[in-house]
């Protein structure tokens, strides 16, 4: 197969040549060291270390010499949550010579984890997060109903077969449980499955962790635990409640999303597109795609979500220093708005709104309000600020 082209590319390359220290952050299988393998190819001397494997572990069992040893050389250290034991060396080294492009780290769990068990690199360090594919760089050699079934991982959506997609999807789900999570401590696999599911029943719905944990037979302080390191290791994302001013009384507590629809289909065991249609989950799913798109191409937006006691609602509010802008997801190809829609986008007074739909084209629904497809989305969102 093929170099896909990644949207983060140029970020990564960027940031090359300003910082000393680079990562790439994203899920296990979603493309990190294919990227950045494409990154360095062309590139002298450069070492490319996975901290998975034996051999290259040796060769750090003496880390502070063998990275000093490669002071010309940029140092690529592919898995680096494993051990966040080289992050002071890194960090010693750093404040030695802070020339650009030192260390290029790839890493399967966010920063704030990285950073509850290993030596800060604030300062020295430019986080970069890669997600499964997005529908912009993937749009010309895959269908919508594909990319909505498989997901973005690579694998499950370039599949040849569709039962392949799913048994890979469903691997991972088992791989990810039984032994990435092992290197964290406080949880259990059976548990942590159960509540995945659950999510998966309940995508895009308010995080009850009362009932979740009742349900589960454990406390709500466990499920709390639990749900943000789902959330370090990029499988979920809380949408939190928007917090500009109104008197209306509003829902406080955060949404939660999965962040990959085939991993939703794969968890709610639906194989194909025509299950997943016909499934209750349909809308919610798609309104997890919807934000990853935007999460990955506006991460610096802050994003929260708008529902009064009253049930006026809108999915998504992207709030920028001088904008805000909201967003309806509806996965059909003829969407409408409820009067709570309107009444919610009154009382937050966005600058624009947009319903995002599965449409080839978008077309004004009215003068206030544009149907976009989720390429158009990004485009008139990055229009707008």
């Amino acid at each position: 197969m093929s170099y896909i082209t990644r949207e983060l590319e140029k970020e990564v390359r960027s940031s090359l040549l300003k910082n000393p220290v680079t990562a790439v952050l994203g899920p296990r299988q979603c493309g990190k060291s294919t990227l950045v393998k494409q990154i360095i190819k062309d590139l002298k001397d450069v070492i490319y270390l996975d901290l998975e494997r034996p051999s290259d572990l040796q060769k750090l069992n003496d880390p502070e010499w063998f990275l000093s040893s490669q002071k010309e050389k940029l140092v690529c250290l592919d898995e680096i949550q494993r051990h966040p034991d080289l992050f002071p060396v890194i960090r010693s080294l750093v404040d030695e010579d802070r020339t650009p492009g030192r260390f290029l780290i790839l890493g399967s769990a966010s920063r704030d984890l990285i950073k509850q068990s290993s030596e800060s690199l604030a300062g020295r360090i430019s986080y970069k997060t890669l997600t499964p594919f997005l529908w912009s760089e993937i749009s010309d050699r895959v269908t919508m109903e594909q990319y909505i079934a498989r997901g973005g991982f690579p694998i499950s959506l370039l599949s040849n077969e569709e039962p392949d997609s799913y048994e890979w999807r469903r691997d991972f789900i088992s791989t990810f449980l039984e032994r990435d999570l092992l290197q964290f401590a406080g949880f259990t696999s059976v548990t942590m499955r159960r509540l995945w599911q659950m999510l998966a029943h309940s995508n895009g719905q308010m995080l009850n962790l009362s009932s979740i944990g009742e349900s589960l037979g454990v406390s709500h302080t466990t499920v709390r635990n639990y749900v943000d390191l789902l959330e370090h290791t990029f499988m979920v994302k809380q949408l939190h409640p928007w917090r500009g001013n109104t008197r209306k009384r509003l829902m406080k507590s955060p949404k939660v999303y999965l962040t990959d629809s085939g991993i939703i289909a794969a968890l709610l065991q639906l194989n194909g597109f025509d299950q997943v249609a016909g499934h209750p989950v349909f809308g919610s799913l798609w309104e997890s795609i919807v934000l990853m798109q935007l999460k990955a191409h506006f991460p610096n937006a802050e994003f929260s979500y708008y529902r009064t006691n009253h049930g006026n609602e809108l999915d998504l509010i992207l709030s920028f220093p001088n904008k805000i802008v909201a967003v309806e997801c509806k996965a059909t190809v003829a969407p409408s708005l409820t009067k709570g829609t309107y009444k919610a986008a009154e009382d937050v007074g966005p600058d624009r709104l947009f319903v995002a739909a599965p449409v080839d084209q978008g077309y004004p629904m009215n003068k206030d309000v544009e149907v976009v497809s989720l390429n158009e989305l990004i485009k008139r969102v990055d229009e707008e600020v």
